[in-house]
């Protein structure tokens, strides 16, 4: 693979938290043991010398256990984390869908939100004051985009969330879990969304518990384990590896979609 043919280009990339110790309830007393020097902290390797390489038009599926790593690589392609060691290269624009609604303002109503969320991915308050209607229109929130975001149920905020960020085919799209969102109506929405993705020829990352789903819209998967690639190859043999190891089918993988990131 030449260098020159990448949009996501990882080397040797790790990342490293440090974490309380204990879990503490509340930030206040957070603060007041971190003011005192009372705080244990213990290391925690998310990410150990992980190298990729991803083409243009490529569709790829990250998988793994909770924990696993696979929203921390997301977060380093996205420079939303930098790897304590290492080094990532991207080319083209990167939307990020790493948690939807992340950047907007409850107290703004969701019009506003648009033209917030908008201006952060780089539009024109011009060009997103025209996108309006479509993207409302898709998020299916055309009676309540002039209410307050923080009367919005958590589903209402990721619809228009994933509505905003998708509007415009970006370069390399990176989703950690985002299609399971909503109803079935609108997950649905979302699939035919990112099939007409994959049939411009765009370039995704797709975090997902559901194997079927991976299977269906990647070529290609990676298997996170323990923050390492323990296997990258095409979608069909590395979901049947990763299923054997768990001891699962894809109707249980499917099942996993609604426990959470790794």
């Amino acid at each position: 693979m030449s260098v020159d043919d990448l949009v996501i280009d990882v080397r040797n990339a790790s990342v490293r938290y440090r974490v309380p110790h204990e879990r503490i309830p509340t930030f206040k007393e957070f603060a007041i043991r971190w003011l005192r020097g009372r705080i244990e902290w213990r290391e925690f390797q998310a990410l150990t010398d992980v190298t990729l390489g991803v083409r243009r038009g490529e569709r790829v599926g990250i998988i793994g256990r909770n924990g696993a790593g696979k929203t921390t690589l997301l977060k380093v392609i996205a420079r939303v984390l930098r790897p304590r060691t290492g080094a990532v290269r991207t080319h083209g624009r990167i939307v990020p869908l790493l948690e939807l609604g992340a950047g907007f303002d409850p107290e703004l109503s969701g019009r506003e939100n648009i033209l917030l969320n908008g201006s952060m991915l780089g539009h024109s308050r011009r060009y997103m004051q025209a996108r309006i209607p479509a993207i409302v229109a898709f998020a299916g929130l055309e009676e309540f985009i002039n209410a307050p975001l923080r009367t919005y149920s958590t589903g209402m905020v990721a619809r228009l969330g994933f509505a905003i960020a998708t509007d415009v085919e970006p370069d390399v799209l990176l989703l950690d879990e985002v299609l399971s969102v909503g109803d079935v109506v609108f997950q649905q929405k979302c699939m035919t969304r990112m099939a007409g993705f994959r049939a411009a020829g765009a370039t995704f990352l797709f975090v997902s518990h559901s194997m079927g789903t991976v299977l269906e819209l990647c070529e290609r998967a990676i298997w996170i384990e323990a923050g390492r690639i323990r296997q990258d190859g095409p979608a069909p043999a590395v979901v049947a590896a990763f299923e054997a190891a768990m001891g699962m089918g894809v109707a249980a993988g499917a099942s996993l979609a609604a426990s959470g990131g790794g």
